[in-house]
């Protein structure tokens, strides 16, 4: 998961959403990323879309776990399972509940840390970015 803050922290830093992901196989960072939707004025690069496109064709992701500092969306969680990655592991939902759900009743494992730098970083984030944060999530 700290690398996964390091992602988020990184968008912070270039003016983007701070989110973040890495994706992890057989103890192995393969691929990491972050949200990038307002660096290239991109809707469609959030962290983990950013961390799969990252780590490239690896055939299967079966054994891999994707680490995410916020629970993935449903764009997110529908690349979860259209690649059959079976464990996600999230940094905290309590700014964004997201679609575990759905993630859960496709079979994947999903773990929420609750960690408290992860939801310090967005609830400061959103405080400071209420329309750029509802903007990602759609409710503007």
């Amino acid at each position: 998961m700290e690398e996964a803050i390091c992602e988020a922290e990184k968008g912070l830093s270039e003016g983007g959403i701070p989110i973040g992901a890495v994706l992890v196989k057989n103890g192995t960072i393969i691929g990491r990323g972050h949200n990038r939707r307002v660096q290239n004025d991109d809707p469609m690069i959030h962290a983990e879309i950013d961390c799969l496109r990252n780590t490239g064709r690896i055939g299967s992701y079966k054994d891999c776990i994707l680490y995410s500092t916020l629970m993935p969306c449903f764009l997110c969680a529908g690349a979860v399972v259209q690649f059959q990655i079976p464990t996600v592991i999230v940094g905290e939902s309590q700014t964004f509940e997201g679609a575990e759900v759905f993630m859960r009743s496709h079979g994947i494992r999903v773990t929420n840390l609750n960690n408290l730098r992860c939801i310090s970083m967005m609830k400061r984030f959103i405080l400071d970015n209420p329309d750029l944060w509802n903007e990602d999530i759609g409710t503007l």
